[in-house]
């Protein structure tokens, strides 16, 4: 996948456990688990917003694109 979880990154700035964020923000340790291992394939916009307003961080804080960029023609 090109895309990059960083959800431990900012739950660690935030020195907050993933059984507490799961609390605060109504997901289960599960679920939560899941995303922040990278094993998702999708991420609902009210559950990214839930993170981002818990963690007061944006969106890119969290996910990061690391795919190869595309070549250009420059000649």
């Amino acid at each position: 996948m090109d895309i990059q979880i960083n959800l431990d990154v900012e739950m660690a700035k935030n020195k907050i456990s993933l059984k507490e964020l799961s609390q605060r923000i109504g997901i289960s340790m599960t679920n939560l688990s899941l995303l922040k291992t990278g094993r998702v394939k999708a991420i609902r916009f009210t559950t990214l917003s839930a993170i981002c307003q818990e963690l007061a961080c944006q969106p890119g804080d969290i996910l990061e694109y690391v795919g190869e960029p595309k070549p250009t023609d420059d000649a």
